[in-house]
């Protein structure tokens, strides 16, 4: 069956259906369906900034920001903070360029960063593969206060970013859209890798977009859920010990703590 699973989700990853889902997800019509969503989900409404009743779209629900407080950002100033609600599904040391074992595959940091000529940097940093499911709250943000030096997108297919699309698809956070943020901290640079995936009609960052960033500031959004891939350079980080793969986190969490080299 995996192998038709897998052609069934080949044939389902074209943009143009994650562009009709998302029509219809932007459209009034959709707000009939938030409160049925947040049931079957489980979703927290009371942690919304709004009342149910105020959201006209079921995308402007997905994308809703929470009340004031609810994220607290950890108080130690070099901490790298969780830019967003999620699961861990990888995490660990880069091994010469190499994210090993993100559910059984590896990936390089060359193709994950589209080849970029910043990899240099990562080569043996440390990374966190962090998935959100529809229930968590989607918006990202700064893991650490610094600059943007540059964003790219990368475009790509849409294929699912769960526990299958993982397992069962070839490098899929390597082969899914994009969308690339390098940030120098005053320890060294960061990467915040935001990847697409099924039924993602697209990911968004918050505009203004200051080039000066904030740690837990607004950095972007997904339009519903996915996952992000946070790198740190070589040698500036010590993660978290307790941290595991299969550990939840919240935004504004602590990860680790960053450090010269």
């Amino acid at each position: 069956m995996k192998p038709l699973f897998r052609l069934l989700t080949e044939l389902s990853s074209r943009k143009w259906i994650s562009r009709l889902t998302g029509a219809f997800a932007r459209s009034e019509a959709s707000r009939l369906l938030i409160p049925q969503f947040a049931k079957s989900y489980g979703i927290r409404t009371e942690d919304a900034e709004k009342t149910i009743g105020e959201y006209r779209t079921l995308n402007e629900f997905f994308t809703r920001r929470l009340k004031p407080g609810l994220r607290p950002f950890d108080d130690n100033p070099e901490s790298l903070l969780s830019p967003v609600d999620a699961l861990i599904t990888g995490m660990g040391k880069i091994e010469k360029g190499t994210m090993l074992n993100v559910k059984g595959q590896d990936y390089t940091v060359d193709e994950l960063l589209n080849r970029s000529p910043r990899i240099v940097s990562y080569r043996c940093g440390f990374f966190f593969v962090l998935y959100l499911s529809p229930t968590d709250y989607h918006r990202i943000h700064v893991p650490a206060t610094g600059t943007i030096v540059e964003k790219e997108h990368v475009k790509g297919k849409v294929y699912p970013v769960n526990d299958f699309g993982l397992r069962q698809m070839k490098r899929v956070l390597s082969r899914n859209e994009r969308l690339i943020t390098y940030i120098d901290h005053e320890h060294g640079e960061i990467a915040v890798v935001k990847v697409g995936a099924m039924n993602v009609s697209s990911i968004r960052y918050v505009e203004p977009l200051p080039e000066r960033v904030e740690r837990g500031g607004d950095l972007a959004y997904f339009e519903f859920g996915s996952t992000v891939v946070l790198l740190t350079e070589t040698g500036i980080f010590d993660p978290r010990p307790d941290l595991t793969v299969g550990s939840k986190v919240k935004m504004g969490e602590s990860l680790g703590t960053l450090h010269g080299k």
